[in-house]
């Protein structure tokens, strides 16, 4: 079984209300990407890595006037896709949803979020994540709440095998410093955002060690917006997103082979799975930022990784259809898993 996950870069922008692909020459929300250049390359993207499940982040927007479901299934019946069925679990308000593409003949699914409904008062440990959890950010013996402006998506999975799984998708929140003023406002905000992002991650990890403890084999996949040395304010917590959600000593631990590479060469070579126009630098920024970790037993059934990187996996480069579309389609790339299920 083949299972991605995607971010899509504002995959909403390619439908109307309906959702129908727009598929026209109107600018996409990629620089100098119209929607159907865009979503011409997603088809040829999503049809070489022929998963049984996509993890979208990014997908589109659900709400009153608009129908993640609707749209994704109207997309994989135009490139007569095998993931042709939607599973969504919490909406939100950004207009970008975590949601998944899966195909129905070799897999159930179910949304399955666990952890207790506390609603905006929150808990402690690993209340429901579309609720609040309570943690002291800053160290000032007062606790703060932390809310999720993507809600994780949790699903019950059983293959056509018969095996039982469970898939979190997760997007955690981005570190950039919006509004602010000047050098003091962006240094302030950022670290306050890590704070939160950090916390983010405390939360998703106290789940993550409820399913090990109880034997569940588990997928956490999606775009954590963090590695190791990503950023100059990591030094000040210590640790990455990434590594807290990986899990330290003395707690049980996910496996992703590209965060341990990244994790143990901070200044060689690593694994990348986006690529980002910097303005102020004239040129390309790559960063390791999305991942599929897997549970300790799963990695036993022939696990296999692979980035969808154009310029880095030989097969992408070779094939020059492929390659273009991975470049226009998203600044990111898909990150598959193969494995025995």
């Amino acid at each position: 079984m083949r299972i991605a996950t995607y971010n899509i870069e504002w995959m909403d922008r390619l439908f109307d209300n309906d959702g129908v692909p727009l598929n026209d020459d109107g600018w996409s929300s990629r620089h100098k990407v119209t929607r159907k250049e865009q979503t011409d390359a997603l088809g040829v993207v999503f049809k070489a890595m022929d998963a049984d499940a996509v993890m979208i982040i990014e997908a589109p927007d659900q709400g009153k006037r608009r129908d993640a479901a609707l749209a994704l299934e109207t997309f994989a019946a135009r490139f007569g896709l095998r993931a042709r069925k939607a599973a969504i679990g919490f909406a939100n308000d950004t207009q970008q949803e975590i949601a998944m593409l899966y195909d129905p003949d070799a897999m159930t699914v179910r949304h399955d979020p666990k952890g207790d409904d506390l609603g905006e008062g929150g808990g402690r440990n690993a209340p429901r994540f579309d609720g609040a959890f309570r943690i002291d950010l800053d160290v000032d013996n007062v606790e703060d709440l932390v809310t999720f402006s993507k809600p994780p998506l949790e699903l019950a999975i059983k293959t056509k095998a018969g095996f039982d799984l469970h898939l979190i998708g997760a997007h955690l929140k981005s570190k950039a410093a919006h509004g602010a003023r000047n050098r003091d406002e962006v240094m302030r905000f950022s670290i306050a955002n890590r704070r939160k992002q950090l916390a983010q991650a405390i939360w998703l990890r106290q789940r993550i060690t409820d399913h090990l403890d109880q034997g569940t084999p588990l997928v956490v996949m999606g775009d954590m917006n963090d590695g190791p040395g990503l950023d100059e304010y990591e030094h000040l917590f210590g640790r990455s997103s990434v590594e807290v959600l990986l899990g330290d000593k003395g707690i049980p631990k996910l496996i992703e082979p590209h965060a341990q590479i990244a994790l143990s060469r901070r200044l060689a070579a690593t694994p990348t799975t986006s690529r980002f126009f910097v303005k102020h630098h004239k040129r390309f920024l790559q960063a390791l930022l999305d991942y599929i970790m897997v549970s300790p037993d799963l990695e036993k059934r022939n696990a296999s990784w692979r980035i969808w990187h154009p310029l880095d996996d030989p097969k992408c480069w070779d094939t020059a259809e492929l390659r273009d579309a991975l470049v226009t389609a998203s600044d990111h790339f898909p990150v598959t898993l193969d494995i025995d299920v």
